[in-house]
């Protein structure tokens, strides 16, 4: 099925938000620099936005306010919100607060040409990530249900190793099992997600592999433990084509640079 114009996503991933906006994580105030960059990912897009994609660690504190304000935030933008959950949430409360319209909690939307999956890995009391039976039977049946339509699979773990040994430890556990059910089908361009606070795209398996930089603060790639980068917050836009390729820019607000690589550890302000 054609289109007359792409299907244009914007997507944001790990604000780590928390009820109380004065807090800051990794250095950095989380409230300031999600605004910051919501603001700039809806006024610089390349065009009509169709959807937005959170994925995942909305809140650092997982408390209904936090989602709450989340809510009333992205509420007012005109377009659908697709949320899924990340190890730092409270997934109960994420999905009774973001689970109605305009926002979505995890499910599918169909496009012209396109269907975009959003898969739940929140694995309880973990930083690392778990698709569960029912996730993966749900993405095979939406896989086949798509027909002629491309898929692009979002989730919140990492499926395939980045390359730094603390982060991978906490990655997607059951990647084989998620390769399997995408193996299966021919409809998939790519897998996008979150969680490892640091750009990358390539090819794996024949598909394309994209995760996305953090809204608050990003990991330096490639180190055997926690190393804090001086890169800003950022976030990606994807624009989905007809023929099934896409294109996509990862945008870093250099205006929020560090001047100091931010602390290691997760103390908080």
């Amino acid at each position: 099925m054609n289109q007359a114009r792409p299907v244009r996503l914007l997507q944001l991933t790990d604000p780590h938000l928390y009820q109380d906006e004065s807090r800051e994580l990794y250095g950095v105030n989380t409230a300031a620099t999600f605004r910051a960059t919501l603001a700039k990912g809806l006024a610089e897009s390349p065009g009509p936005l169709d959807a937005v994609l959170v994925t995942g660690d909305i809140a650092e504190d997982g408390l209904r306010g936090t989602y709450e304000r989340f809510r009333t935030a992205m509420s007012g933008i005109g377009i659908p919100v697709l949320c899924i959950p990340g190890n730092h949430e409270d997934r109960s409360i994420l999905s009774s607060v973001l689970g109605s319209p305009p926002l979505q909690f995890g499910g599918s939307l169909r496009f012209p040409g396109w269907r975009v999956v959003m898969l739940d890995s929140h694995l309880q009391d973990s930083d690392a990530g778990l698709l569960e039976d029912g996730e993966l039977e749900r993405l095979d049946r939406e896989l086949a249900a798509a027909g002629g339509e491309h898929a692009l699979v979002c989730l919140h773990h990492q499926p395939i190793p980045m390359g730094s040994p603390w982060l991978d430890g906490v990655g997607l556990q059951n990647g084989d099992a998620l390769e399997a059910v995408l193996d299966r089908h021919d409809n998939v361009r790519a897998v996008l997600w979150g969680h490892v606070h640091q750009a990358s795209d390539r090819i794996h398996r024949g598909m394309r592999m994209m995760s996305t930089p953090s809204t608050c603060a990003q990991f330096t790639p490639n180190t055997e433990t926690c190393v804090m980068d001086l890169r800003p917050p950022g976030f990606r836009w994807l624009q989905l084509l007809p023929n099934g390729e896409i294109s996509t820019d990862v945008v870093w607000l250099d205006e929020l640079r560090q001047a100091e690589r931010p602390p290691d550890s997760r103390r908080e302000g």
